[in-house]
């Protein structure tokens, strides 16, 4: 898969939620038409780093609904594992499994792949964040290649913010 540049389209995609339902991104994109959107690959439900970030971003959710910035969250684990996760953390937004790997390879994270230990962890993918405008476009990546040094929920708002400005600073110039 190419990489993507910011401006692409990201790849459309369908997976299993937490509650037992198909999440699919044009779908979520259709009832949520003005909406910016934030998608967030994690490495699973038994790093807690991860679980760290997953609380802070739920803690700043209502930040992000007031900046019309929808969240949802991927990572390559069964639904089962990820509804316990949001069951204990109390998360809100979309917890998607991505069991085979198969989008979070279509968005380029970085990915380990290893035989699954005592732990329960096989193959998955690194920390990543996408932000795409209403149209699919991509605004934003970072990608890590490790569990440290990720954007925290006050980062990924700024990020927001600014993006906003830029955008409305483009659109008056042309």
């Amino acid at each position: 898969m190419p990489e993507l540049r910011l401006g692409d389209l990201v790849p459309n995609f369908i997976l299993p939620t937490v509650t037992g339902e198909q999440f699919l991104l044009e779908d979520h994109q259709q009832s949520h038409r003005n909406c910016w959107h934030l998608i967030i690959f994690f490495r699973g439900s038994w790093s807690p780093a991860c679980v760290r970030a997953l609380s802070q971003l739920e803690d700043h959710l209502e930040k992000f609904t007031n900046e019309h910035v929808t969240v949802m969250a991927i990572a390559a684990e069964k639904a089962s594992e990820l509804k316990h996760l949001a069951d204990k953390e109390n998360l809100t937004f979309p917890l998607l499994a991505d069991e085979f790997l198969s989008i979070i390879d279509a968005f380029g994270v970085f990915t380990h792949h290893q035989i699954a230990s005592e732990e329960g962890m096989g193959s998955f993918g690194e920390p990543a964040f996408f932000l795409i405008n209403h149209d699919g476009e991509l605004l934003y990546q970072q990608k890590q290649t490790g569990p440290f040094g990720r954007a925290c929920a006050g980062d990924l708002l700024e990020t927001v913010r600014h993006l906003k400005i830029q955008q409305q600073t483009k659109g008056s110039a042309s």
